[in-house]
C-alpha cells in the first residue's frame, strides 16, 4: 500500500470515528432516525445538487448570465433497499432539469426491484413480499407495485424461452412436475415440462420450460417440435421417465436418438407390487438386472428373476420384458457413465429444488405467476452449474468413437 493510500485510509477511519462518536446503539446508526438513513439523504441531495450545477453551468449562490437559474426544491419520497429516504429534490425555474440519480416519477432506486424479484423467485406471495418489506424496511408497497415489478420478468422469459439452441446436445432429460392453479376457476394440477440438456462441455443446461393441463405424449410432441425449432438438431441419448408415448413421440422428431428408460422409475414402479417384508430381497435381484457389467449378463440375471419370482410377482418381469429395448442402451457405454444414463436424477434434483420454492406458495392465479416463479428459481439454481457433470472426457470420448458423424467438429 502507497503512503497516499494509507493516509487516505487513515482519514477515513478518522472520519468514521467522528460520525459514529454520537452513537450509543444500533438504532443510532440503522434506525429510521439514524445515522445510516441521515448520510443516505445527505449523499443523494448533494448528488443531485451537483447534478444541476452542471446543468446550469454555475455553481450555487454564484452570479451568472445565463436566464436559467435554481428555483427551490420539490419533496420527495424514495423507496431504497435500506427503507424510505425522503429528500429534497433541486428544481430550475425553466423546468428542463432532468437528474439521473432519482429520475422524474421514480420511486424506487436501482436495487430495490432487485429485492422485490429475489424475494419473488424464492416463492414468497405478493403478500409476504409485503409483509417483508415493511417488517424489514418499514416500506409499505401495493400488490399492483410487487406485479408490475415481476411483471418485467417475463419478456426475460419470452426471450429466454425463445432462444437459439446449440445443435446438439448429447443428452438430454425429460420430465415433468405438477403446480396448482387457479386460472380458469377451480384449483387444479397444472403440468410443467422441463427438458434439460448436456451440451458439448458436458455442462447442464435448461433447454426451456412449458405448461399444459395434464402430462401427456401429445403435448410432449409439441415441445419436442419447438426444441428442434429453436435448433436442436440432435440429441445422442434422451433419458425419459418412463410416460407412455413420450419414446415414440423423441423418435418421430429425432429418429436416430437412443432412448433410455429411468431405472429407478422402472424399479419404483416394480415395487409397488411387492409387499414390505420381501421388497429388499426383490430390490437386490433387480439389482443384479441393471448392476450386470454386460447386456449378456443382464438378461441372464433377468431369466433369474423371473425363475425366483414369477409366481407370486408376475406383472414385474413382464414390464422389464416390454420395455427390454429401452433400458438397455446403457450397457453400451463403460458403467462410469451408466451412472449419467440410467437415471433422471439429474432433472430430478432440479425438480426438488423447483419443489422447495413451490412448497412455500398456495395455488397459483394464473400460468405467468407459474412462470414468472419458476423461471427465477431456475436462474438462481442454475448459478451452481458450475461444473461439468462427472467422467464427462471420457464419455465424450465414447460417444465420439460411437457417434462420429453426429457429433460437432
Amino acid at each position: 500500500m502507497t503512503n497516499k493510500a494509507m493516509k487516505v485510509g487513515k482519514e477515513q477511519e478518522a472520519l468514521l470515528d467522528a460520525l459514529i462518536a454520537g452513537c450509543e446503539g444500533p438504532q443510532d446508526i440503522l434506525g429510521e432516525h439514524g445515522l445510516l438513513k441521515a448520510l443516505q439523504k445527505r449523499l443523494m441531495e448533494r448528488a443531485l445538487n451537483a447534478e444541476l450545477t452542471h446543468h446550469l453551468g454555475y455553481e450555487c449562490n454564484a452570479r451568472s448570465d445565463t436566464p436559467n437559474s435554481r428555483n427551490g426544491t420539490s419533496s420527495k419520497t424514495v423507496n431504497t433497499g435500506n427503507g424510505v429516504v425522503h429528500i429534497d429534490v433541486p428544481r430550475d425555474r425553466h423546468g428542463e432539469f432532468e437528474p439521473q440519480l432519482v429520475k422524474k416519477h421514480q420511486r424506487r432506486l436501482e436495487g430495490f426491484d432487485e429485492h422485490v424479484i429475489g424475494l419473488y423467485a424464492r416463492g414468497l406471495s405478493t403478500r409476504d413480499i409485503q409483509s417483508q418489506l415493511e417488517e424489514l424496511y418499514g416500506v409499505e408497497v401495493s400488490p399492483t407495485l410487487i406485479s408490475n415489478v415481476t411483471g418485467a420478468v417475463l419478456e426475460d422469459v419470452r426471450a429466454w424461452q425463445g432462444r437459439a439452441l446449440d445443435a446438439v446436445y448429447p443428452i438430454v432429460y425429460f420430465d415433468a412436475l405438477f403446480v396448482k392453479s387457479r386460472q380458469d376457476g377451480p384449483v387444479k394440477n397444472k403440468a410443467v415440462y422441463l427438458a434439460l440438456g448436456i451440451n458439448m462441455d458436458g455442462e447442464k443446461e435448461l433447454l426451456g420450460l412449458w405448461i399444459a393441463d395434464t402430462e401427456g405424449a401429445k403435448f410432449w410432441l409439441h415441445v419436442l417440435n419447438e426444441l428442434h425449432s429453436r435448433g436442436l438438431q440432435d440429441c445422442l441419448i434422451a433419458c425419459v421417465d418412463g410416460l407412455k408415448g413420450l419414446p415414440e413421440a423423441i423418435e418421430t422428431v429425432f429418429p436416430k436418438t437412443q432412448v433410455q428408460l429411468c431405472i429407478v422409475h422402472q424399479v419404483r414402479n416394480s415395487l409397488h407390487y411387492v409387499n414390505w417384508k420381501q421388497r429388499r430381497r426383490v430390490a437386490g435381484d433387480l439389482r443384479a438386472i441393471y448392476g450386470a457389467p454386460t447386456l449378456d449378463e443382464a438378461e441372464q440375471a433377468l431369466e433369474r428373476f423371473e425363475q425366483a419370482w414369477d409366481s407370486q410377482f408376475p406383472a414385474i418381469s413382464r414390464s422389464w420384458r416390454a420395455n427390454w429395448p429401452r433400458l438397455t442402451p446403457m450397457f453400451d457405454y463403460p458403467p462410469a457413465i451408466r451412472k449419467v444414463l440410467y437415471t433422471t436424477n439429474a432433472i430430478e434434483s432440479l425438480n426438488s429444488s423447483l419443489r422447495k420454492v413451490l412448497k412455500k406458495r398456495g395455488a397459483f392465479p394464473n400460468d405467468e405467476s407459474i412462470l414468472k416463479v419458476l423461471y427465477l428459481a431456475l436462474q438462481r439454481i442454475s448459478k451452481k452449474w458450475t461444473m461439468p457433470i462427472s467422467n464427462w472426457k471420457s464419455a465424450l470420448n465414447q460417444f465420439a468413437i460411437m457417434f462420429e458423424d453426429r457429433l460437432p467438429l
